[in-house]
């Protein structure tokens, strides 16, 4: 009788738990809608900024000029910007068409990190982890940005599911695929390399297809060392960190990683954020089944030595450890916090700690998209500003990267030549910068009131929480000829300016 009855509860378990497995699927799509709209939604509310501008520069090269110019521009490898210059050919230069093909990739990393999820512990965890990324407001707004950062970490989850896989798949071609996804993750961004090798070094140690493996890691090796000179060629070139000590980079790690750059009440949610974080690792500790425990415990792992190995390399004396590098190293973090919140033996208290967190983040990702004062440099808001005029401008811009970024709007921007130009008007600008979000910077005292070059005064001022404008014009009509030797004392703050050329009508 209980052979008849056990019979009978395995024919009806996969007509049972079929609904289950479909509720999931759409939960999944859900999600993933919600994320598509995170990102694609307002995908042109920010202005182009530095970085940004700079990978248009490129890509509006001839494809041979760009690649020749990479060496001396970037400092980092080339497939984002082969893959971006193609994406821009087809969908233009503009704001969407620049950043939309990061967007696409930030959108297929829901899925991935989904995959990675249930395989370490079910479909929950894969719904919690799908759920995490699809809402942190780091990765969102990584998504929406013209760099390499969100292609990076696309890949490296992907490398991360194989990784997982080969664990139990031991074929030959799944070691194929990750030696693959690897290869191309490095070939977007150095700072992949730190989890992936802890990943190879695993599948060296622990996977039993001694060949395959040897192959495979060799193959991702080969990579990195094709990609050397390259590395060595950029090494040189400046890479801005703001000057912020390598420790309070460090400290800022977490929160950054947790509540994105910037948002509003950033400590009360902060401390909210770390007890919701608080509970879900102690849930993974100590109330989780063993199996899912060790593989959550693996992505930890995979992902506090994708923080530890960068901090190595600092401290050795290449210090490049900022955020948005460390980005492959977050999804593995989100995906054993997952595994902790959905598949431990306390699952309505796991419940709440992840609808909290999900909460924390959707509010700063919509709050970021409605008000400018958390959001990119406003350059945009600047050129419009600058308006149109009958006669060439100098303009003297603060810092001087922001050439670029405003020559994304104002394409007649140049840079002053020697011998000067002759002009009719000169305006002094400048953006709110990360240091004081929507807080507007002030123009030197002697700005005020005069601009140190004969023939010209002041003549208006606009401030804004994004930007400040301050004009000069000449008395007559006749325009000036001013060199930007004088021009170049007038800047905000430390930095020094660009003295650039408005042609009329620009």
């Amino acid at each position: 009788m209980r052979r008849v009855q056990a019979a009978v509860r395995e024919s009806a378990a996969p007509s049972s738990s079929a609904p289950r497995a479909a509720m999931s699927w759409l939960a999944l799509g859900a999600i993933v809608v919600l994320a598509a709209v995170l990102r694609f939604a307002t995908l042109r509310t920010q202005s182009i900024w530095f970085d940004e501008a700079a990978t248009w520069d490129l890509v509006r090269r001839p494809f041979g000029a760009m690649l020749s110019r990479l060496p001396h521009a970037e400092s980092t490898p080339p497939l984002f910007y082969a893959l971006e210059w193609g994406w821009t050919r087809v969908f233009g230069d503009g704001e969407l068409g620049l950043r939309s093909l990061p967007a696409l990739a930030g959108l297929l990393t829901v899925p991935v990190a989904h995959a990675i999820g249930r395989r370490a512990a079910g479909a929950r965890a894969g719904l919690a982890a799908a759920a995490l990324v699809a809402v942190n407001p780091l990765l969102v707004w990584f998504s929406q940005e013209a760099r390499s950062y969100a292609l990076a970490t696309l890949l490296s989850v992907v490398a991360l599911l194989l990784f997982l896989r080969a664990q139990d798949d031991r074929r030959g071609r799944v070691l194929a695929a990750w030696a693959l996804a690897s290869a191309l993750a490095l070939a977007t961004h150095y700072f992949t390399a730190f989890v992936l090798v802890p990943q190879a070094a695993w599948l060296l140690w622990r996977h039993p297809c001694r060949r395959s493996t040897l192959g495979a890691v060799g193959a991702v090796a080969a990579t990195g060392l094709a990609l050397l000179p390259l590395l060595i060629a950029q090494s040189g070139n400046p890479y801005d960190i703001a000057g912020t000590p390598l420790a309070l980079r460090l400290v800022q790690l977490p929160k950054q990683f947790l509540l994105g750059y910037r948002g509003p009440l950033a400590l009360p949610l902060g401390l909210l954020g770390a007890a919701f974080v608080t509970g879900g690792a102690w849930l993974l500790l100590r109330r989780t089944p063993r199996p899912a425990r060790e593989r959550a415990l693996l992505l930890g792992a995979l992902g506090c030595v994708g923080v530890a190995l960068p901090l190595l390399a600092a401290l050795a004396g290449a210090d490049y450890l900022n955020t948005r590098n460390l980005l492959p190293a977050l999804i593995p973090l989100l995906a054993a916090l997952a595994v902790g919140c959905a598949a431990s033996r306390a699952p309505r208290l796991g419940a709440v700690l992840l609808a909290g967190l999900c909460a924390i983040s959707l509010a700063i990702v919509v709050t970021v998209a409605a008000d400018a004062q958390y959001q990119r440099q406003d350059w945009r808001g600047l050129a419009r500003a600058l308006g149109e005029t009958s006669g060439a401008r100098a303009l003297v811009i603060t810092p001087a990267n922001g050439e670029l970024a405003l020559r994304y709007y104002r394409r007649g921007l140049r840079p002053m030549a020697a011998p000067g130009a002759a002009v009719r008007e000169v305006d002094v600008v400048t953006v709110a910068g990360s240091p004081d979000p929507g807080k507007a910077p002030r123009l030197p005292a002697l700005v005020g009131t005069a601009l140190g070059v004969p023939g010209f005064q002041p003549a208006g001022r606009a401030r804004t929480k994004t930007y400040v404008l301050q004009r000069f014009r000449t008395a007559g009509a006749a325009p000036v000829t001013v060199p930007p030797t004088p021009l170049g004392i007038l800047r905000f703050g430390e930095r020094f300016p660009s003295v650039d050329v408005l042609p009329a009508g620009r």
